[in-house]
């Protein structure tokens, strides 16, 4: 399971999801469904953007800080426990402006050629649960993996098995174990329009 889950994260770092990774490298495309008026100029932390090494306890971080505050109590929680087993949650990502999660939208366009494509791996800003504040991108293959085995006794549950980094909050999954996973976002009724 951990070279599986090491391998679908593939390039990333520790602080970088398919998502921020493109955002450094990618350029912009403009697809129809993301609208035209929006922030101009560099995006930054109070957009979203994480810093290296930020951890689900690092409350100066707007990416954190502007987290559903019970998704935010459930990941430290876990955090804290896992922490006795050695692992540390850093947080690739976590609440992202519309701009921010704009941006990501035109970046995986280019990057996978259409907006189809994009879809599998980034929201539009209107169905975005990072919008929201209620999903969370963790970092370090060993943090998911403790996750994957641990996360269901907290409420944390992977959604898409595309992407075993992005958790959100399920208070039933304490009962009854996390739902079943989509695919991908595309899979998610949740991220239509």
């Amino acid at each position: 399971m951990i070279a599986l889950i090491g391998a679908a994260l593939g390039h990333q770092s520790r602080n970088s999801s398919p998502s921020s990774a493109a955002s450094r490298s990618l350029p912009a495309a403009s697809p129809s469904n993301v609208p035209r008026r929006e922030h101009r100029g560099p995006l930054g932390e109070a957009d979203g953007v994480v810093p290296d090494g930020v951890t689900v306890f690092d409350d100066a971080i707007p990416a954190v800080a502007n987290l559903n505050p019970d998704l935010l109590e459930a990941l430290r929680r876990a955090a804290t426990d896992a922490a006795n087993d050695g692992i540390k949650f850093y947080v690739n990502s976590g609440w992202r402006s519309p701009a921010y999660q704009n941006q990501l939208l035109r970046e995986a366009v280019a990057k996978y050629g259409s907006e189809k494509e994009a879809a599998r791996w980034v929201a539009t800003a209107a169905t975005s649960l990072h919008v929201k504040g209620e999903a969370v991108d963790i970092g370090h293959p060993d943090a998911a993996v403790w996750l994957s085995k641990n996360g269901a006794e907290y409420g944390l549950c992977q959604i898409y098995r595309n992407e075993p980094w992005h958790y959100e909050l399920r208070p039933e999954a304490v009962d009854h174990g996390c739902p079943r996973m989509y695919a991908d976002p595309t899979q998610d009724p949740r991220m239509r329009n």
